[in-house]
């Protein structure tokens, strides 16, 4: 699976590039010959520690291929002397939580980029929790504590229990269950800057379900960043940078959301990953063959069913700040190759870090559900603290 754009008010998550029937608007780039097929498929847990792991290319050669775990230590691998075909050198460990990102060309010098994510399996009865942000990261001030169980878990509150959040300085953390599967903790207010956050998991032994037990005795630590909190106010078609406790405006940048049959979602939503270079195919978000983009630039992740702020290249400069024509996704002028740093979504990639938030405002549009990406900050905190399995310490 490949990344898409997807927006609210009810439509099929759709991407940021215009359909080349759509009246009055040009038609998409030249794509890249390059096919780029990466097994296993994107979101593919259990995977056996032999594989198969590879990333294949047809009418192209792989540029680059970056297998790495959550801490970003890379596994080495080898492309094939045809540019065609790359594996892993070895054997991947239990329990691990992968990305694989791959990059080729065409012929004409045309890049394609592909993303996966992927884990490998744990043993047998057992389970592990893969968590965000990093150990030893620097975020945003809107960045939960996401973990997600490789097993289901269904004594939520024994597991809850063995995780302990902590910040200095001191704050109330409180836990909230999104499924079986997924545990976040977040504050009531976004955190201060300069908050140093420590996660303990103790989960080692403790049994989440009927003879599955956890493996896991660890310590995670991120820091919170400066404050960067951004308004994107979709009738005014403007993105609005604002920094610091006082929240002063740095930059006011032209954008262009979803048009009204794919509205973006409005409400919190908090920047989980950036891809300098991404791959947006319409098949992946149920949209068919409406469009396929193989270089979309300085993309930016706020959901998980594939709303983005990015970088556009091939629509009409003038759309940016006077109308919204996307299938969901913000986008802001910018120029091919994420090479740019001068252009809007240059700049705002660069000074944006995993975590930093954008506070999304329309007269209509459906609230982003807290549960697609990162963004439980959309529940009140009492709906926040009934969805906590164990007893409530205030702290």
């Amino acid at each position: 699976m490949l990344t898409g754009c997807s927006g609210g008010g009810g439509a099929p998550a759709g991407g940021d590039a215009a359909a080349s029937s759509a009246p009055g608007r040009p038609a998409p780039p030249p794509a890249s010959r390059a096919s780029i097929t990466a097994l296993p498929a994107d979101g593919t847990q259990g995977v056996p520690p032999e594989g198969p792991v590879r990333i294949t290319v047809a009418q192209g050669r792989l540029v680059s291929v970056r297998l790495a775990d959550a801490k970003g230590t890379e596994v080495a691998g080898t492309i094939t002397g045809d540019g065609s075909v790359w594996m892993p050198d070895g054997l991947l460990p239990l329990g691990t939580a992968y990305t694989l990102d791959a990059v080729a060309e065409d012929e004409q010098g045309q890049t394609a980029a592909q993303h996966t994510d992927f884990s490998t399996v744990a043993r047998a009865h057992t389970f592990v929790a893969f968590f965000t942000p990093e150990d030893g990261s620097t975020v945003g001030v809107g960045m939960p504590v996401s973990l997600r169980f490789s097993r289901p878990v269904t004594d939520r509150a024994a597991v809850e229990q063995a995780v302990a959040v902590t910040a200095d300085p001191p704050v109330e953390v409180a836990a909230h269950w999104f499924g079986n599967q997924r545990l976040d903790f977040r504050p009531q207010k976004y955190w201060a800057a300069g908050t140093k956050v420590s996660v303990a998991l103790r989960l080692k032994d403790v049994q989440g379900a009927p003879g599955e037990f956890g493996t896991q005795t660890k310590d995670v630590r991120f820091t919170v960043g400066r404050a960067q909190v951004s308004t994107v106010d979709l009738d005014a078609h403007t993105l609005t940078v604002r920094a610091g406790q006082g929240g002063k405006v740095v930059k006011v940048l032209k954008v262009s959301g979803g048009d009204p049959k794919h509205s973006t979602y409005r409400g919190v939503l908090v920047v989980s990953e950036k891809y300098k270079v991404t791959r947006m195919n319409s098949q992946t978000v149920g949209m068919g063959d409406e469009y396929d983009i193989k270089d979309v630039p300085h993309a930016m992740r706020l959901t998980n069913s594939g709303t983005f702020i990015h970088g556009n290249y091939w629509a009409d400069p003038e759309v940016f700040g006077t109308a919204n024509t996307s299938h969901g996704c913000i986008g802001l002028a910018d120029g091919k190759g994420g090479v740019s740093k001068d252009t809007p979504a240059g700049w705002l990639f660069e000074h944006t870090v995993p975590g930093d938030v954008l506070e999304v405002k329309a007269a209509t549009g459906d609230v982003v559900p807290p549960s697609n990406g990162l963004n439980g900050w959309n529940l009140p905190w009492d709906q926040w603290l009934a969805g906590s399995a164990a007893p409530h310490e205030p702290r």
